[in-house]
């Protein structure tokens, strides 16, 4: 059996982070905790579950506080962790059975990383993360906003998943980060440019992020993943800024990248022909979102969403326009097995069972 080092860096996190150690603490062989500076019972918590509480002067540079919790690890994997992720029971179980049965000549196991969930419990942000690395390999985190482990050699892709539940958003602090990056005149990479931009579009600079986006696009380099989604999020922009055109091009330019549709993309072409009173051509676009193979090994971001509810209410919405109330009602029904408890589902659920009798 392999054994496995916690690392964490942690931050004013007496509200999260002994809940996050509690779904952990009885799957890992050691937990070090490196404090960047807290004004809170962070420490003390953090103490409750370890003496191995160390200091690091945040410099705002998280793979360097990173790097740093790395450095403290003596067993043969470091699993790491933000405070404010939980392992789910099944997910607990599951890495045990891994610990217990993982062959030492592997470099990385990569987990889902459900980074967001909405009220009904359904994941809404799914991506794969190098989540347990072996010791003596030395990975090097890099990036010193929106950072990433650069792994390489046997790396296996695992059904286990951590998840995400963040009290509340950091409004402004990466935008700060790359700002500054900015006024440095640092020169920025591909992924730069694409995690600037979705910095700008959460904050709704939306010209500045559409700007961001196309200098990832023009660029050579890059994870061709990135650039599929800058498309797709500039064509977010684009409509939030009222340009119609120019979010139906960005959402067809993402197909050079991709080669082949994503549920997301398929999800906005719908909608777009929905605003337009086209529903046929909309019904084709949700119900293709629908029908897309999940692809287990895919590393980029993944709205579930777009594949299974969303589209589903959508069609319900279209279909009801063509006054076929039955496949209305239908695609209300597939909707309402994601979100039995939402009351536009509900709504619509009632006034179409009269119209179906």
């Amino acid at each position: 059996m392999v054994s496995i080092s916690l690392c964490m860096i942690v931050k004013n996190e007496e509200e999260v982070l002994a809940r996050c150690l509690d779904t952990v603490k009885d799957i890992v062989d050691e937990i070090n905790i490196v404090d960047t500076g807290s004004s809170d019972t962070t420490v003390d918590i953090a103490k409750k579950y370890t003496d191995r509480v160390f200091y690091f002067e945040w410099i705002g540079d998280f793979a360097a506080a990173r790097n740093e919790s790395f450095r403290h690890a003596t067993k043969d994997y470091i699993l790491y962790l933000d405070a404010d992720d939980v392992l789910l029971e099944e997910e607990q179980e599951k890495i045990k059975r891994l610990k217990e049965s993982l062959d030492p000549s592997v470099d990385s196991v990569s987990m889902y990383y459900n980074a967001g969930l909405d009220e009904f419990g359904n994941v809404t942000l799914q991506y794969r993360r190098n989540r347990l690395v072996k010791r003596s390999r030395n990975f090097i985190w890099k990036g010193d906003c929106h950072q990433y482990l650069e792994v390489y050699g046997k790396i296996i892709n695992s059904d286990i998943a951590v998840t995400h539940k963040k009290i509340r958003h950091s409004v402004g602090r990466n935008l700060a980060i790359y700002q500054k990056k900015v006024e440095r005149g640092d020169v920025f990479t591909p992924r730069d440019y694409f995690y600037y931009g979705n910095e700008l579009r959460e904050n709704e600079r939306y010209e500045e992020a559409i700007e961001s986006y196309n200098k990832n696009i023009q660029m050579k380099e890059g994870w061709i993943e990135d650039k599929v989604y800058a498309c797709i999020n500039k064509a977010d922009c684009f409509r939030f800024l009222g340009k119609e055109e120019e979010e139906l091009y960005s959402l067809f330019e993402s197909f050079q990248f991709s080669k082949t549709p994503r549920p997301e993309t398929c999800s906005r072409i719908g909608y777009y022909f929905q605003r337009k009173r086209d529903f046929h051509s909309a019904i084709f676009w949700y119900k293709l979102a629908t029908e897309l193979d999940h692809d287990f090994n895919k590393w980029s971001f993944t709205y579930p969403a777009y594949s299974t509810w969303y589209p589903h209410l959508q069609m319900c919405v279209c279909y009801y326009n063509l006054q076929d109330f039955e496949k209305s009602y239908y695609h209300n029904e597939k909707a309402r097995e994601h979100r039995p408890d939402d009351e536009r589902i509900l709504f619509n659920k009632e006034l179409l069972e009269v119209k179906v009798g």
